[in-house]
């Protein structure tokens, strides 16, 4: 076997790992934790298809951004930390079943359009993707990044007063 192919499915498997008890622990805070651990996955995912400035933009917005909103969203609501028994429910079974039925047919699907097919991924280099995203949207990516830092005071400052 390909170290490629090895590293696929040792990141697999901790993803999978993971997701499954982002949705089945109790504690709000551990399930954003194991969040982190799926997205690191995917992140790590980019790397093996050499796609670096993917794997950043992954890290940065998405590990950076993301789970840091839904802490501060846990911790400015003042939700519950640790342990609550309500989180769970009596479906499990129902979405056991729903998901394998999803998982089926997604496999069905794409066996159907993909069994007789060879993936040539096209590897650009990094500074051309950059290139071609923030030469001519640099000006919008900038205004867009303070007008959601300015909402994220505001929304601060709304939750904080008491």
């Amino acid at each position: 076997m390909v170290a490629q192919n090895v590293v696929f499915g040792i990141l697999a498997a901790v993803m999978i790992l993971a997701a499954w008890r982002v949705v089945t622990t109790q504690n709000v805070v551990r399930a954003v934790l194991y969040l982190v651990v799926v997205l690191a996955g995917a992140g790590a995912q980019y790397l093996l298809l050499a796609q670096e400035f993917i794997f950043v933009v992954q890290v940065i917005v998405y590990i950076g951004a993301i789970v840091v909103l839904f802490l501060f969203g846990t911790m400015l609501t003042r939700a519950p930390i640790g342990r609550d028994v309500n989180l769970d429910n009596d479906q499990r079974w129902l979405a056991a079943l729903t998901s394998l039925f999803l998982l089926g047919v997604m496999i069905a699907v794409l066996f159907d359009a993909f069994h007789n097919t060879h993936v040539k991924p096209t590897i650009q280099r990094t500074s051309d993707v950059a290139n071609s995203m923030f030469g001519p949207y640099l000006m919008p990516f900038e205004v867009v990044s303070v007008l959601l830092l300015a909402a994220l005071v505001g929304a601060i400052a709304i939750a904080r007063r008491d």
